[in-house]
């Protein structure tokens, strides 16, 4: 099992520089294509995440350059966009990948959004599969596999091979409104905010609660506030109009993100950091 030898990744935030790190520390050379302003803080980002896996002793055999010209990504095998959940956003990058890399695979990191929504962006929809990496890319296991109606079957076989020779564990889904990880996550997660609003118990015991009790790693709304306020307010917004009201984001949470109050990115959300 390998990875392909040329990996575009488009977005350069946190998301998308753990995601050019797991691919240069499994051999791929990567191109990461970020806008002039942020491309110098993508740089630092990358740098930074390879240098403490070189400290640990992690060797990689691949490369990663920050670049703002998406032509450069032409010899892409595989290009993942990693940019925020908006549709007219995604839709423009995932147009813009597809000028400028046509016979690429197309991965899409979205969390929650459909494929088959984004696949209109598109010339060629076969091409295109979620490829939904999970925060810290390079400490999660998990990649979250996304086939659309009109993802070709082969397709998902190869994805599936990419993702465990980034040593990763893949779980295939159908689109859906919030795939398996996001829709489960987000509910208990919703769920978890109503009581902290309702005075149950506070954030800390009900996170107690989740690691001591059922053994999950990090509790819900320390998640929240390390994959940030307001992305999950987005999230469970998108759920609440495809699934219906057992999504609909409690007021603590819009409260939260409106007060500025985002996680950890900001040093306050359900805990202070």
């Amino acid at each position: 099992m390998t990875v392909p030898t040329s990996v575009g990744v488009y977005g350069g935030g946190r998301m998308g520089a753990g995601i050019a790190h797991a691919f240069a520390v499994a051999g791929s050379t990567v191109t990461v294509v970020e806008t002039e302003a942020a491309a110098d803080a993508a740089r630092a980002r990358v740098e930074k995440s390879l240098t403490k896996a070189a400290e640990k002793g992690i060797a990689f055999g691949g490369t990663v350059s920050v670049v703002t010209d998406p032509s450069a990504l032409a010899t892409a095998t595989l290009v993942v966009e990693a940019v925020p959940e908006l549709v007219e956003l995604k839709h423009t990058v995932l147009a813009t990948i597809s000028r400028h890399a046509p016979e690429a695979v197309i991965g899409t990191n979205t969390s929650s959004l459909s494929i088959d929504t984004l696949a209109g962006a598109v010339p060629d929809p076969s091409a295109l599969i979620g490829l939904h990496f999970f925060n810290p890319v390079p400490a999660s296991d998990l990649v979250e596999v996304v086939v659309g109606a009109r993802t070709a079957p082969a397709l998902v076989g190869r994805a599936q091979e990419w993702v465990r020779a980034l040593g990763k564990h893949a779980i295939t889904v159908r689109d859906s409104p919030g795939f398996a990880s996001s829709r489960l996550g987000v509910a208990i997660a919703l769920e978890a905010m109503r009581m902290v609003e309702e005075g149950v118990a506070s954030a800390e015991d009900i996170d107690n609660a989740m690691t001591l009790g059922y053994r999950h790693p990090v509790g819900p709304l320390r998640t929240t506030d390390l994959v940030g306020l307001d992305v999950r307010l987005a999230i469970a917004e998108h759920l609440e109009r495809e699934l219906g009201s057992r999504f609909a984001p409690p007021r603590l949470l819009r409260d939260k993100v409106a007060a500025g109050q985002l996680g950890r990115k900001t040093g306050e959300g359900f805990y202070r950091w």
